[in-house]
């Protein structure tokens, strides 16, 4: 494992904690969000009291995948390096947002922290560093297309990205 790998993990890391430490005030600002969002794009003729809950528990229930995904025991770490990528690939490929240019900027951002020699303390204070500076990977990707493109389909990821946002920093 390179000094970059080690510092991604890091991130990981930190990032799986914060978000557990969080969740309860992450799915609290769900809601508020939620609601902002739909009166500022006019949705709210669209959307019925059951479809807001709806849009509301895949929010959460989004808030859960991620916290897997950034689990540095989860599967991420069980597959050889090229599978990995394979397997990074497709999923960047099936999602609606394109974070390549985000993940290039975090990995550069992740080498300029290597610069330093980094032992147990200062890679934890990379991986803070890291989450201030970019943000928990891919919620800059997901923010920026929908800002662009708003769509109802992607309203859960928009929310909870939002909310994780203003909850890391």
């Amino acid at each position: 494992m390179n000094a970059v790998d080690l510092v991604l993990r890091a991130y990981w890391e930190r990032l799986h904690e914060k978000l557990i430490e969080r969740s309860e005030a992450i799915e609290t600002q769900i809601g508020p969000l939620l609601g902002e969002e739909i009166d500022r794009r006019g949705y709210r003729d669209l959307i019925e009291h059951q479809r807001y809950e709806a849009y509301r528990e895949a929010s959460v229930a989004f808030l859960a995948e991620r916290i897997e995904a950034y689990n540095p025991i989860g599967l991420q770490y069980t597959f050889d390096k090229a599978r990995r990528e394979a397997a990074f690939e497709l999923e960047q490929g099936l999602e609606w947002y394109n974070s390549r240019a985000e993940w290039k900027e975090l990995v550069d951002a992740a080498g300029e922290k290597t610069k330093v020699l980094l032992g147990d303390e200062t890679l934890g204070q990379a991986a803070e560093e890291l989450i201030v500076e970019m943000g928990a990977y891919p919620d800059r990707s997901i923010i920026s297309v929908y800002e662009q493109l708003p769509a109802l389909q992607k309203l859960p990821d928009y929310i909870l990205a939002r909310a994780i946002e203003a909850m890391i920093r």
